[in-house]
């Protein structure tokens, strides 16, 4: 591959493809030349900034049998995405993707496929938008084991919940909102029920942690539940709630991850996140915690996360593809450890929270306090209790107990609370 002649084929000329065509037509980057773009109903995408020397088709078997040395892939979804960067590995061309989902799912297998024939699968984009988590993953802590990571990684959800915050708006309105601001999709139940940042963990676990997890293994919850009266009383605990997606490897082999709602101290770096803005916090060894912040989403800011891995391809030439683990997927569990907020929302009687107490105890569980604001109907009354650490599978353990209890106005809500 000759790396100042670079030629680059798109597959794909929506939001994000649209502004990595941009940057590649700017005269900014002279090291690669868009030569193809293709995506269906290509005629009515067309636009006069492309150069006339480029190729447009909706035939993406054209871009798969052409000279192009990169093809880079943006037009989402598993499939043909797959087929498609496993055709062009076959066929002698590196690829450079932005899609979670494919390389969430069939990561390993292209990036083995791409290491036996000398080249490169790069993405960057697919975890975190603009902020260049994995090359910081792999590059610059290269030098350091990690054990941890922890994240907001879905910028609807992060929008979502920091509006529930500070406006005392509910779930449905917030998101309402979310979707006409272009922040959520018309069907949202992959961002707000967790598969999306799921996709996203998955990929840190095996690049960062190089502990590979099926995606389908990570534990998922979403954060429907939650409810402005949470905020309240997280507020009095000096918390606030955000999507956390988590990962920890053990040094038995374990991996723990999860994906879901979690009470986070207001004066931390996750509490202060606000709008559609990502996080990702590593702990190492030796290096102790390090985070990466910025924009998570949008055409631009994912577009350069894309160029910037489709100069990194240029510039190595045949030099072998960026590091990845090649190991077997881990066995995966999310039974974290972790303090809990427990909220309980009940038609008032005498002796609801002696049934509750009764039952924590016969678990094992110690309760650190008990929370319940003046203001809420006997009828429909709100209150919390707060826990000491205990494993998430026997506080699900007591709270069936519970929940055979007849004063229940709606099923308990526990989140863990993380420092």
């Amino acid at each position: 591959m000759a790396s100042d002649s670079s030629r680059v084929a798109l597959l794909g000329f929506g939001t994000v493809g649209q502004s990595v065509a941009r940057i590649l037509c700017s005269g900014e980057v002279p090291q690669v030349r868009l030569t193809h773009i293709f995506n269906r109903n290509v005629e009515q995408k067309r636009v006069d900034w492309v150069p006339a020397s480029v190729c447009w088709t909706d035939s993406a078997d054209e871009i798969l049998a052409s000279d192009t040395d990169i093809v880079i892939e943006v037009v989402g979804g598993i499939h043909p995405a797959f087929e498609w960067a496993k055709a062009a590995l076959l066929g002698g061309k590196s690829v450079v993707t932005a899609n979670k989902q494919l390389m969430a799912h069939h990561g390993t297998e292209l990036i083995d496929l791409a290491r036996s024939r000398g080249l490169e699968v790069r993405f960057e984009a697919s975890v975190a938008g603009g902020i260049p988590v994995l090359r910081a993953l792999q590059e610059g802590l290269a030098g350091d084991r990690l054990v941890e990571v922890r994240g907001i990684l879905n910028g609807t959800c992060a929008y979502i919940l920091s509006r529930m915050q500070s406006d005392a708006i509910s779930f449905a309105d917030a998101l309402i909102e979310a979707q006409r601001a272009g922040y959520a999709e018309a069907d949202p139940s992959e961002d707000v029920d967790g598969a999306d940042a799921a996709a996203k963990l998955a990929i840190i676990a095996a690049v960062g942690l190089r502990r590979p997890v099926r995606v389908a293994d990570i534990v998922t919850k979403s954060i429907r539940p939650i409810e402005p009266v949470d905020f309240e009383y997280a507020r009095e605990l000096g918390c606030t709630i955000r999507q956390i997606a988590r990962a920890s490897a053990e040094d038995s082999g374990a991996v723990f991850a999860t994906v879901r709602p979690a009470l986070v101290p207001l004066s931390s770096a996750f509490g202060r996140i606000e709008g559609s803005q990502n996080l990702v916090t590593v702990r190492g060894i030796f290096g102790g915690e390090t985070s990466f912040s910025g924009s998570g989403a949008g055409g631009s800011p994912t577009a350069v996360a894309v160029v910037s891995d489709v100069l990194s391809v240029a510039a190595r030439g045949d030099a072998g593809p960026a590091d990845a683990p090649r190991t077997a997927f881990h066995q995966v569990s999310g039974d974290f450890v972790a303090p809990h907020y427990v909220r309980f929302t009940v038609n008032d009687k005498p002796g609801i929270l002696s049934q509750i107490t009764a039952a924590y105890a016969k678990f094992g569980i110690n309760i650190e306090g008990v929370l319940q604001l003046p203001k809420f109907r006997k009828d429909r009354l709100p209150f919390v209790t707060t826990l000491e650490e205990c494993p998430e599978s026997v506080l699900d353990r007591a709270l069936a107990e519970v929940a055979r209890s007849d004063y229940h106005v709606q099923p308990p809500l526990a989140l863990p609370i993380f420092s």
